[in-house]
């Protein structure tokens, strides 16, 4: 991807203030958003903070997000203004390709909406292949800008530092808001950024090795102990299904339960949009023996339910 760094990039402090002021600048009260659902709740928020109403639209990739893209322009009044687009996915750890790109491209070009990409966990990923930016799309930087990130690439949460690159009006729009808003980024940690993004990169696959052991001690210990969940192609998070015996407490209960019966702490599907209810998130932030204790405390939670559902004498049938 080919930038101009001074009309199509502009520094934030990290990608959160950047989405947010960003939506300060395009939104006005009572414009249509499409947000995924479940998101990371500033992709909605930012934009319900200045004034939008948001029309969910689903958080994977492929027919089904197309297909409500679709219904959101022909259903909504007004008419999208924006779809905000985050893969890998936070909380879903979703993967999109370039062909998905291609077509979002193509669908938001031909109906005159901005597409918002996050792709803060890009460099986050498992298996060779790095998820693609919707700015390798052709013609994509028509229509399209993209927030990213050095605090997981780089270890850098506190340091507050991101950028944001694509469409010419969007990045002159956001850096217009800003300078309303704060100075820009304390200098020494942009020179620190400068440092990290254009130095040695051997930290980026030491940081990949580690949430990937981490990722394979979670999965196999899980599904040792009788909760199948799926092993993420990219992003420091496991998205599981709530087993079936707690299916019907709900995301919340069954987090307050993991953590008082098993001492593992995990978000709540629900806090990242109603349709995240039948999930938890599993942050990857824990060492291996940390994740090992873990999987042994849920094991037990998972064994003395099966325990009680076996116990639990069935009605005899009717003579």
């Amino acid at each position: 991807v080919t930038l101009d760094p001074e009309r199509e990039v502009i520094v934030t402090l990290g990608s959160k203030e950047g989405l947010t002021n960003l939506a300060q600048a395009i939104t006005s009260p009572g414009d249509v958003i499409l947000a995924p659902n479940p998101s990371y709740p500033i992709h909605a928020f930012g934009f319900i903070i200045a004034g939008a109403s948001i029309r969910s639209i689903p958080s994977e990739p492929g027919p089904a997000f197309l297909e409500a893209l679709d219904r959101a322009v022909r259903h909504s009044v007004p008419r999208p203004v924006a779809v905000v687009v985050n893969f890998p996915s936070n909380p879903t750890a979703a993967v999109a390709d370039l062909a998905f790109y291609a077509e979002v491209v193509d669908f938001c070009r031909a109906h005159d909406i901005w597409v918002i990409s996050d792709i803060a966990y890009a460099e986050v990923y498992f298996d060779g292949r790095p998820p693609p930016s919707v700015l390798q799309v052709p013609g994509a930087k028509e229509i399209a800008v993209e927030f990213s990130s050095l605090s997981k690439s780089y270890s850098m949460p506190g340091w507050r530092i991101g950028f944001c690159a694509g469409n010419a009006r969007l990045i002159a729009a956001l850096a217009r808001v800003k300078s309303y808003l704060d100075y820009g980024a304390f200098t020494p940690i942009q020179v620190a950024a400068t440092a990290a993004l254009n130095g040695p990169q051997d930290c980026l696959e030491e940081m990949r090795a580690r949430y990937r052991s981490r990722r394979d001690v979670l999965v196999e210990g899980l599904r040792a102990a009788g909760w199948p969940v799926e092993a993420p192609a990219a992003s420091m998070f496991v998205w599981a299904p709530i087993p079936e015996p707690f299916r019907a407490m709900g995301s919340l209960e069954f987090a307050k339960l993991l953590l008082a019966e098993a001492d593992v702490a995990v978000s709540p599907g629900l806090g990242f949009g109603e349709h995240g209810d039948g999930h938890v998130r599993f942050a990857l932030v824990e060492n291996e023996h940390r994740t090992r204790q873990a999987v042994r405390g849920i094991k037990a939670v998972l064994r003395a339910a099966q325990a009680a559902r076996i116990q639990t004498p069935r009605p005899l049938a009717p003579a």
